[in-house]
């Protein structure tokens, strides 16, 4: 039996696949975060969809913690489940709620992006990650 008819995951190229989606998905959502956060600290009025009537200027606030202040998170693997899960609740309300009314293309992205950020929270950080060198080092002292 070899590894592409197998059930059986190796668990070095596990955590390199993760190492790798959290890099790229985190420096993806990045370049989304950013122009937001440049519309956070502008001079121009915010004009944001206004989730449970936060306020626009709140909402933005909070899409830019998620998109690139949790994506540093991610990158780094620190913290990474919980700024996945800040990362899961603003794509499933991009998704969801803001294209909601949208056809499909128009909300792909958000889904796409939801749909990794829901595999890095199963999964967790891998090896590759401060995360996991916080665990091993937790794990070496006892």
């Amino acid at each position: 039996m070899n590894y592409f008819t197998s059930i059986k995951s190796s668990p070095v190229i596990n955590d390199i696949v993760l190492f790798v989606v959290r890099i790229f998905v985190g420096f993806a959502m990045i370049s989304h975060g950013f122009p937001k956060l440049m519309k956070l600290v502008g001079d121009k009025e915010i004009e944001f969809f206004d989730f449970l009537g936060l306020g626009a200027q709140n909402s933005l606030f909070l899409a830019v913690f998620a998109e690139f202040i949790c994506s540093i998170f991610i990158i780094l693997g620190l913290f990474t489940r919980w700024a996945v899960l800040f990362l899961m609740i603003t794509m499933a309300v991009a998704g969801l709620v803001v294209h909601g009314a949208d056809a499909f293309g128009d909300r792909e992205m958000s889904l796409l992006y939801l749909a990794n950020y829901i595999m890095i929270f199963a999964f967790g950080p891998g090896k590759y990650s401060v995360d996991g060198m916080i665990s091993k080092r937790r794990e070496s002292r006892w």
